[in-house]
């Protein structure tokens, strides 16, 4: 089989096409020939050798990527042979999605629902659980403003959604005129680019008098900060990371003068009592539904490197998904 291959640190141009020995199932086990592979922004910095909070470089060489979707073509032993040729969808414990096989524990596996294509049912196994979860912390209804910064990635394209049919007015900010025109395509009713200097001053124009009341910020830094300043008394602002490589910067004197709450959206208090499987389950029934519709920016397994690439650039849309 092919896989994708890390022998030393550093530039997306590391990552090279391989042939390498296909894995074997061991017991409690499943192979599965992969349809579809999930890319992660941390593993670009993982990449280059550089830890990103509980994370650790992993040991070399590597396959990297821990998402995959397709058929299980191979069970180890104790696994019941009725998996085989069955849809799958999953989330590896380590590394190895990034190949036309992976194998993985049994329990971990999905059932793609009919109707959900492979690159669907991987762009939101994790992106759409974490999804699930901050919307659950963050409760948007109709009577909220809600501010969506990264609007065009793969979190903040389904938060845009989400907070639609929660009935919220959306504001979605995104890098660039072209983001921002898909951003209102996915339904946010106002849509900024936050390159442009005077993207508050369009926001609260756009608003005509309304306050923002929810902000979902993953980009942190200059630009979280600025939509921190957005929000209206009583507001809320929930982090869910950093692109930006530093946390948007907020004092107790901005909680206690304008009376806003500041919530790190991501942990144990997202997960329900069902853990993780829970919030996979219910991001793939939204999916199925077509409640969530993932933006999906694919590219061929062998230009791995070219999709690392344009992700640290901020050239792609939504989920960055390799096909075989």
């Amino acid at each position: 089989m092919h896989a994708i291959r890390l022998h030393a640190f550093g530039p997306a141009g590391n990552l090279t096409y391989e042939e390498v020995p296909g894995p074997v199932p061991a017991e409690g086990e499943v192979r599965i020939d992969v349809q579809a592979s999930g890319v992660h922004l941390i593993e670009t910095t993982l990449r280059r050798g550089l830890a990103v909070g509980p994370h650790e470089p992993p040991a070399l060489p590597v396959t990297p990527g821990a998402e995959v979707a397709g058929i299980v073509g191979a069970v180890g032993p104790g696994v019941s042979t009725q998996w085989l040729g069955r849809r799958v969808v999953a989330q590896l414990e380590l590394d190895g999605g990034y190949a036309e096989q992976a194998v993985v524990a049994v329990d971990a596996l999905h059932r793609i629902p009919g109707g959900l294509d492979a690159e669907t049912a991987v762009a939101v196994i994790t992106t759409g659980s974490t999804a699930q979860g901050v919307l659950a912390v963050a409760q948007p209804t109709s009577e909220d403003v809600v501010l969506v910064m990264s609007a065009a990635g793969g979190l903040g394209s389904l938060f845009v959604q989400a907070a639609r049919h929660a009935g919220a007015v959306v504001v979605g900010a995104a890098g660039g005129p072209a983001k921002a025109g898909r951003v209102r395509t996915l339904g946010a009713g106002i849509a900024v680019d936050y390159r442009d200097a005077d993207w508050p001053a369009h926001v609260r124009e756009a608003l005509d008098g309304r306050e923002v009341s929810v902000v979902l910020d993953g980009v942190g830094g200059r630009l979280g900060r600025q939509a921190l300043e957005l929000l209206g008394p009583g507001g809320r602002f929930l982090l869910h990371g950093w692109a930006a490589g530093e946390p948007t910067e907020i004092t107790t004197r901005d909680l206690v003068e304008r009376e806003l709450t500041a919530t790190w959206a991501i942990g144990p208090n997202m997960v329900p009592a069902g853990g993780w499987r829970e919030l996979a389950a219910r991001a793939l029934d939204e999916a199925a539904a077509g409640r969530l519709v993932p933006l999906i920016t694919r590219f061929p397994l062998a230009r791995a490197a070219d999709a690392h690439a344009a992700l640290e650039a901020r050239e792609t849309e939504g989920k960055v998904v390799l096909t075989a």
